[in-house]
């Protein structure tokens, strides 16, 4: 058994994503951010996102303000949709929970 709140590493000069579990069909991430933001995404699965702890701000292409995001908040993102991170808070650690799966076409 593991914790998603453990083994936070005290340092995170880079974001951190770690395989929680992975299928053909299914990946399940855990991503560590503090501070850290992201080029443009633009995947060919859909992906259901969660913030667990810290905070930050997620930008959808055409969108006119980034949503941002605290613990609890949860979105899913259609393959193909560009998407970043434009903002992590660098004060505290935000822990995300990634769910990369093959949508219904």
């Amino acid at each position: 058994m593991s914790n998603l709140f453990e083994k936070i590493p005290a340092e995170l000069p880079e974001e951190v994503m770690e395989s929680l579990v992975q299928t053909p069909s299914l990946k399940i991430k855990r991503i560590l951010s503090r501070g850290q933001t992201t080029d443009w995404y633009d995947q060919e699965e859909d992906e259901w996102v969660v913030v667990l702890q810290g905070h930050a701000r997620l930008r959808i292409e055409g969108e006119e303000s980034p949503r941002d995001m605290k613990p609890g908040d949860h979105l899913r993102i259609p393959s193909r949709c560009r998407h970043r991170v434009e903002w992590t808070d660098p004060e505290q650690t935000t822990i995300w929970l990634a769910i990369h799966y093959k949508g219904e076409k």
